[in-house]
């Protein structure tokens, strides 16, 4: 089995128990501007700014953060949107971590997690999510559709995670306003950011759609990579999880201009 098949494994065992984990109240919803207008404000590369602990391929990143500190410093710092990670086996995270996070900051939050079921989407809403993650690499047949069409009715929005040009297809027939491309193989974890420039360029130059170049980003020169690529953001977790001065980075990754990224 791959590292993604185990994830996926473990996700199911783990719907087994989840409908009686549900909170008797949801979190508390506060207002919070779309993803897409967050995006069009953005004089620079928009950054999604991750709260991670711990990867399958890293181990523990930062295993004594503060979910709340950690996206209240990103908030400052400029980042566009806040991911948390609620997958608990592999990367440490968890619903908690997301409700937290939504208590603090007033800008989009995403649950990144390993979606397969409509109940997960429902406790995403539930912790305060406004964005979540659906991974196309594990929702084959009409699983995509169907869960982008029920979180889109949730009144959520949705970034759809590509990894190959299959993928990417499945993406744009269903219409997907951001689609994330993940330079890291969740079969083999290996990362390139060649994945971003190859996949950039079969999405071709969609009017209101936003491409998310995700994984193995550390640099100013690789986030330059990646707008001239076609990338109009960012996703950023260990590099971020496991820096000094967050913020300082977060500063350096918006500077890079729009006009670096092809119209």
């Amino acid at each position: 089995m791959t590292i993604l098949d185990e994830i996926l494994e473990e996700k199911k065992r783990r719907l087994r128990t989840l409908r009686d984990e549900l909170p008797a109240c949801p979190a508390i919803r506060h207002p919070r501007p779309r993803l897409a207008d967050m995006f069009s404000e953005q004089d620079g590369l928009t950054v999604i700014a991750e709260v991670k602990r711990a990867s399958p391929s890293k181990g523990w990143i930062n295993g004594a953060v503060n979910p709340a500190e950690q996206a209240a410093a990103y908030e400052r710092a400029g980042a566009a949107c806040i991911s948390v990670l609620t997958e608990e086996a592999y990367f440490k995270g968890s619903y908690e971590d997301l409700a937290a996070v939504a208590e603090t900051v007033r800008i989009p939050v995403l649950c990144k997690d390993f979606i397969i079921d409509e109940l997960q989407i429902d406790r995403a809403l539930q912790a305060g999510a406004s964005v979540i993650l659906l991974i196309a690499a594990a929702l084959p047949g009409d699983r995509l559709p169907e869960l982008y069409s029920y979180a889109s009715g949730c009144g959520l929005d949705v970034l759809v995670e590509v990894h190959d040009a299959g993928e990417m297809d499945r993406a744009l027939v269903i219409g997907a306003p951001f689609i994330g491309i993940n330079n890291r193989d969740l079969k083999t974890f290996r990362v390139d950011l060649c994945r971003t420039e190859e996949l950039a360029a079969l999405a071709g130059n969609r009017q209101g759609g936003f491409l998310i170049s995700e994984s193995g980003i550390s640099t100013v020169e690789e986030a330059a990579r990646a707008a001239r690529a076609g990338a109009a953001g960012l996703l950023i977790g260990e590099a971020l999880m496991r820096s000094g001065d967050p913020g300082e980075q977060i500063a350096a990754f918006r500077r890079i201009r729009k006009e670096e990224v092809p119209q």
